[in-house]
């Protein structure tokens, strides 16, 4: 079949490499080139790029609903369109040029999680599962009929930017198997149950960080949910000195071996206060303590935490303190 591909983001790389193979490719649409980095160099986006490098023909457009915009789109006669995070709202007037079948792939098993953050929210959630569904095009965000869907555990040792790359590889086969019906007439499209919907908002740099006095379970949640970006940033504060450090907290261990449980204290003996630091690098939340794994200082690498504490040791009685919204 001859496809349009609309996209930006990383997340639909493997889709586009398959299809690319499998179907042929009239055009990729994509956003225009943007400023990245200090030097705020224009540079073009994951799709433009793999585009470019691959010699396939690429579009790029601030607003695809623009009538020239349109007309352009509609004469490449495309057979269906799939659209993998590409970043604009799209009118009906384009969807119609779209050809046959226009499909989105999503990061959610829907109706849950409609919005900008679908991975995150979910870990942070606490969900045990995820996956991607593919869905027809609706005004309404993500209300779109499901054609197909792919189901996969969240494990709770990895954060939110291993588990996008591990749903964007589900996306290949659920995509090419809704093509294929489409081509063999025999598309189902099950209806979402809007009142099940739930949303997932897009992220804010203020929104990365965590509060320790809630259960060890959910601050783990959210530690990974925020990883890579925004990042879940904290103060260190110095017990010796009083002094005060930005740090990310990239990774915690969730295993039960891992945490120290309090439920056998008596009322009268004080629990750690939440975020102070104890023996053995762990950080006191609400119902225990969690090991600490990986932690990063601004503009410096990742470090594993045996690492980490080696060139900046963490003393017992050190706090860590959640950051103020801007």
């Amino acid at each position: 079949m001859k496809l349009l591909f609309l996209g930006s983001g990383a997340f639909g790389l493997p889709t586009l490499r398959v299809l690319r193979e499998a179907h042929t490719l009239a055009a990729v649409i994509s956003q225009p080139d943007k400023p990245a980095g200090r030097k705020k160099t224009l540079t073009p986006t994951p799709v433009s790029r793999f585009a470019l490098e691959e010699g396939l023909p690429l579009l790029r457009t601030d607003d695809v609903n623009t009538p020239s915009f349109i007309e352009q789109v509609g004469g490449f006669q495309a057979d269906a369109a799939v659209v993998i995070a590409f970043g604009q709202k799209l009118g009906p007037p384009f969807i119609d040029a779209l050809g046959r079948l226009a499909v989105n792939l999503h990061a959610s098993l829907l109706p849950r999680y409609r919005g900008a953050a679908p991975i995150n929210w979910a870990m942070i959630r606490n969900e045990h599962e995820t996956g991607v569904c593919v869905i027809g095009l609706a005004q309404k965000m993500d209300a779109g009929d499901v054609y197909a869907a792919a189901a996969t555990p969240i494990d709770p040792m990895e954060t939110a930017g291993e588990l996008h790359d591990r749903l964007a590889e589900l996306g290949p086969a659920t995509v090419l198997q809704v093509l294929e019906d489409l081509e063999h007439n025999r598309l189902h499209p099950r209806p979402q149950d809007h009142d099940a919907a739930t949303l997932a908002p897009k992220l804010k740099k203020h929104d990365g960080t965590v509060d320790f006095s809630q259960p060890a379970f959910d601050v783990r949640a959210r530690i990974h949910g925020l990883t890579p970006w925004p990042g879940c940033q904290v103060l260190w504060r110095s017990s010796a000195t009083g002094k005060t450090q930005p740090l990310f907290l990239r990774r915690v261990s969730s295993e039960p071996d891992d945490m120290i449980c309090f439920p056998g204290l008596e009322q009268a003996e004080p629990r750690p206060e939440p975020g102070l630091i104890l023996p053995d690098a762990r950080v006191a939340v609400a119902d225990g303590a969690l090991q600490l794994r990986e932690l990063q200082l601004p503009g410096k690498r990742l470090l594993p935490i045996a690492e980490f504490t080696r060139g900046h040791p963490l003393h017992p009685g050190d706090q860590l303190i959640p950051m103020a919204a801007d």
